[in-house]
């Protein structure tokens, strides 16, 4: 089988993965598949449930990151994120997604984003930092397990 991507380099971002086919909204771009458990979160890392993550086999862990990303994520049978097209994607399209999509906290890209759109953040976030507009924008390409942190986090204390 011929895969649809390719791994090139970037102008600013070091490597990136590129397509080589057209996709349409809805296509799974990259199969995800887990290639070890981790111990902790740590950049490449994917938050798999609430302290649980893992580092994808494969490309998956060499797509940038935007802010305005034309993939998103969909857990699979396996646990792991298949990266899903939010919209039609040219061929020698950049994939990109947004890490606040499978991780709920992001520690590890202290330095300004460099996704380069117009709506770009500033920095690198996790689902928890942000707004309800934006997580309205990624449903049902965002990890179902950030929707409950969501709910366990924001409710009020117990008292």
């Amino acid at each position: 089988m011929k895969l649809g991507y390719e791994l090139r380099e970037t102008d600013e971002k070091g490597d990136g993965i590129f397509t080589t086919k057209k996709y349409t909204k809805g296509d799974i771009v990259i199969l995800g598949t887990i290639g070890r458990k981790l111990r902790e979160n740590y950049s490449h890392a994917s938050q798999i449930a609430e302290n649980e993550y893992i580092l994808h086999a494969g490309l998956s862990s060499k797509i940038n990151h935007s802010c305005d990303p034309n993939c998103g994520i969909k857990v699979n049978d396996t646990g792991a994120h298949d990266i899903i097209a939010r919209r039609t994607i040219e061929i020698d399209e950049e994939i990109t997604f947004d890490y606040s999509m499978r991780n709920y906290v992001i520690e590890f890209f202290p330095k300004e984003c460099m996704c380069g759109c117009d709506n770009c953040r500033g920095k690198i976030t996790g689902w928890k930092d942000l707004t309800e507009k934006k997580k309205n924008e990624y449903k049902g390409f965002a990890a179902p397990y950030l929707i409950e942190l969501d709910k366990k986090n924001l409710q009020p204390a117990m008292r």
